[in-house]
């Protein structure tokens, strides 16, 4: 049997309808629907209708974290009922490392819906709204992106922070820093340089404070040994003891995702196909950008789950 991944979404990947492939009456879309009513009754909030309908709400990073890691889960969970075959191992893009976690049994669903609430929340109070910023430069190796964010810094906070595939580079820190630095790129020769709709300037030294009180409310939370390995984003390693994994999840708020490192560890491993698992298509197309061999599949659907089941047989 082919060994496979699954990979888990973060922030970003969130949109209006994004579980519309799970619309249809029936027993999957009735576990996702649970997941949701689940999820809501813990946080008081409802959010099966920020996922289905208009609103501005989903966008805020104190909804949006807990959006994603339930919109992961109710997907996994929907795969869990499709399909008889389990991943060998299981990644998540900065966020979707806490769903990839639940998912692997570390963490409980119950216990990983305040933590991300609270992660958004610290992470949001960091740093006053307008004081940072993100943008994805995109044509540039990393190297050249590191020093620009050095030569762009001024004494203010300018960091690489997401290796997303090989020429999409994101930088973070303070707001005039992150403008300098798209400049610099520009006149470097990137192909573009984007301002992200963010509030946050996530996986920065901006963080630390942040990671402090993360580091605080964690000591309260059970951690258990994974069932599936989980590489963590800081250091692309898997860890089994408690301590461990809380540690990464801290360095994780101001340390590098380093994704491009995780599709290349997780390929050298053996592993020869990938789903995504939760809204969107993001990381299914920057897995294929990263390893061509490696070729990933959105379960975005019934059909996607039931597809990608097919394929593994």
């Amino acid at each position: 049997m082919n060994k496979f991944a699954f990979f888990f979404p973060g922030q970003g990947s969130q949109s209006v309808g994004m579980m519309a492939g799970f619309a249809e009456a029936g027993h999957v879309a009735g576990i996702v629907r649970d997941t949701f009513t689940e999820a809501s009754d813990i946080l008081g909030a409802d959010f099966w209708a920020m996922a289905t309908v208009p609103n501005e709400q989903i966008n805020e990073t104190t909804n949006t974290q807990p959006i994603m890691l339930i919109a992961g889960v109710a997907t996994w969970r929907a795969w869990q009922e499709t399909a008889n075959k389990q991943p060998s191992i299981l990644a998540g893009h900065s966020l979707g490392e806490y769903t990839a976690l639940v998912a692997a049994g570390a963490l409980a669903f119950k216990d990983a819906l305040p933590l991300v609430r609270y992660r958004a929340e610290v992470m949001q109070n960091a740093v006053p709204v307008g004081v940072g910023a993100m943008a994805a430069i995109l044509g540039l190796d990393d190297a050249s992106v590191r020093a620009l964010c050095l030569e762009a810094a001024q004494n203010e906070v300018l960091e690489a922070v997401n290796f997303n595939s090989p020429g999409q580079v994101v930088i973070a820190g303070n707001k005039a820093a992150v403008e300098r630095g798209m400049e610099l790129a520009k006149a470097q020769g990137a192909k573009r340089a984007l301002a992200l709709p963010v509030s946050v300037p996530s996986h920065c030294a901006l963080m630390q404070p942040a990671a402090v009180q993360l580091k605080a409310y964690l000591e309260n939370v059970t951690f258990n040994k994974p069932s599936i390995a989980v590489l963590h984003n800081a250091d692309v390693a898997a860890y089994n003891e408690s301590d461990k994994i809380k540690d990464a999840l801290v360095r994780q708020l101001y340390s590098p995702v380093r994704w491009v490192e995780t599709v290349q560890a997780i390929y050298a491993q053996g592993i020869t196909q990938a789903a995504e698992c939760g809204p969107g298509k993001v990381l299914a197309g920057l897995s294929k950008r990263i390893v061509a061999e490696l070729p990933a599949t959105a379960l975005i659907s019934q059909a996607a789950l039931e597809e990608f089941q097919a394929q593994l047989d």
